[in-house]
């Protein structure tokens, strides 16, 4: 199972006339994208995540501004991540607990690999590390 890990998109164009970032499917990201989604406007005192998945993977960009994110294994491994360059992407495996904070002009893209569904998430961190540990 893989962990949570950087992904670097390519970057095409230059300062003058600006830049591309692609994702196409089968390359890069490591499973097939059924959901995309957003956060904006998050105030930077508010913690977002606080959470982990049975099933689901995703990859988290910023687009805009600057998201730390923290993401914790069950075995207690824990990474710091500064996402701030629109052509750097975060892969958040499913037994990953992570939290996100913001900048106030912070743009978040997802790329999830399941459509949303309420009995995928791990919501209570106790959960998560049972749930985890025992697998």
């Amino acid at each position: 199972m893989l962990n949570p890990h950087l992904i670097e998109f390519p970057k095409m164009g230059n300062p003058e006339i600006g830049y591309i970032s692609v994702v196409e499917q089968n390359t890069l990201v490591p499973f097939e994208v059924k959901r995309l989604f957003w956060t904006y406007y998050t105030p930077e005192s508010i913690v977002r995540g606080r959470h982990a998945h049975h099933k689901t993977e995703q990859v988290l960009i910023a687009v805009a501004g600057r998201i730390t994110v923290t993401t914790e294994l069950s075995d207690g491994t824990i990474q710091i991540f500064r996402l701030e360059n629109p052509n750097v992407g975060l892969y958040v495996p499913p037994h990953a607990w992570h939290t996100m904070q913001y900048s106030h002009a912070a743009v978040q893209l997802v790329l999830a690999s399941d459509v949303y569904n309420e009995d995928d998430y791990i919501r209570s961190y106790t959960d998560f590390k049972e749930i985890w540990q025992s697998k």
